[in-house]
């Protein structure tokens, strides 16, 4: 499966935005496909300015149907392409099309994730993702931002506050998040020991500040790994340095991932309920601990973003 054009190592967007989820278009949703030229241990999408594609204007395009066939807001086509600032294009222009709504800026020396995520009002695990994982570069895009944030006005020194990376997703309250996801993945917490926590952390083989989207859990090989909520299967195959991976949508913008497994017992498209098993346990090596990992995440403008799996199993905060 192409990775929006950038191999065979990727898994289709549209298999995690299956039909029963007010999902954005595949063409908005985050790749959870390794990059091609990320690290061997990266389980990041590759990052958004090298999966821009290009098209060639057709008679009778103009910047709002380009908008609505791209499935993007016509800011983000006429920032992506100055030749739009004067007006719908010529035949035969070539445009830039990002795969989401944003805008590539350059970034000043020394600024980090978290200054650029003041800066354009973006959660800054957000930004981490959607640029590869990496530190920031000359150039950075910013998913969502628009040409306004781009150019605050003049004497502001900063548009406004980060978003609290541990807050819940938007659904209709507490209590109906935790009617969705009331199971936990290896059926018992007191089976699982969090070996690797959610959040920002020190990678200990590169001393590098990165974000874990999840959390890796500790477990026997071959232990029963169960759906955290009803839901539909949206993806069920090997998923490169996921290893073999179930992805599940659930009601209400709710998606939770389930990698690393030994074996898979569901197909796509497959209903589950909430305890129903979806694999087994398995080791991301042959020379390493058996483990699940898991991750929650919320569906939004910017694609599924990750959520703190804590938030709705207290069990799976780091030394639980």
């Amino acid at each position: 499966m192409v990775l929006l054009g950038l191999g065979v190592v990727g898994m289709s967007q549209g298999a995690i935005a299956q039909a029963s989820l007010p999902d954005p278009s595949p063409a908005r949703a985050l790749s959870i496909a390794q990059a091609a030229d990320a690290p061997t241990d990266s389980l990041c999408p590759a990052p958004v300015l090298s999966r821009m594609t290009r098209y060639q204007t057709r008679a009778g395009d103009t910047i709002a149907s380009l908008a609505q066939r791209h499935n993007l807001t016509a800011e983000t086509l006429i920032g992506m392409n100055s030749v739009l600032r004067q007006g719908n294009p010529p035949v035969g222009t070539s445009l830039l099309i990002p795969p989401i709504n944003g805008l590539r800026v350059e970034v000043p020396s020394g600024r980090t994730w978290r200054d650029l995520a003041q800066q354009y009002r973006v959660r800054a695990d957000v930004l981490f993702e959607a640029n590869g994982c990496r530190p920031p570069g000359r150039v950075a895009f910013i998913p969502g931002a628009t040409l306004s944030s781009a150019n605050p006005a003049a004497g502001d020194t900063a548009v406004g506050a980060a978003a609290d990376p541990n807050a819940r997703p938007r659904i209709t309250s507490p209590d109906r998040a935790a009617a969705i996801l009331r199971t936990h993945p290896l059926g018992s917490p007191t089976v699982a020991l969090v070996i690797k926590g959610y959040g920002w952390q020190i990678d200990p083989r590169s001393g590098q500040v990165v974000f874990n989207s999840g959390v890796d859990l500790a477990a026997s090989e071959g232990n029963p790994v169960v759906s955290a909520g009803e839901g539909t299967v949206a993806f069920a195959a090997n998923q490169g340095n996921y290893g073999n991976l179930v992805v599940v949508n659930h009601p209400e913008g709710l998606q939770t991932r389930y990698a690393q497994l030994g074996t898979i017992q569901v197909q796509v498209g497959q209903r589950v309920q909430a305890g129903d098993r979806l694999g087994t346990v398995g080791r991301s090596a042959p020379d390493q601990e058996p483990l699940l990992r898991f991750e929650v995440r919320s569906n939004s403008d910017l694609g599924w973003v990750a959520q703190d799996p804590s938030l709705y199993f207290q069990d799976m905060r780091v030394g639980q």
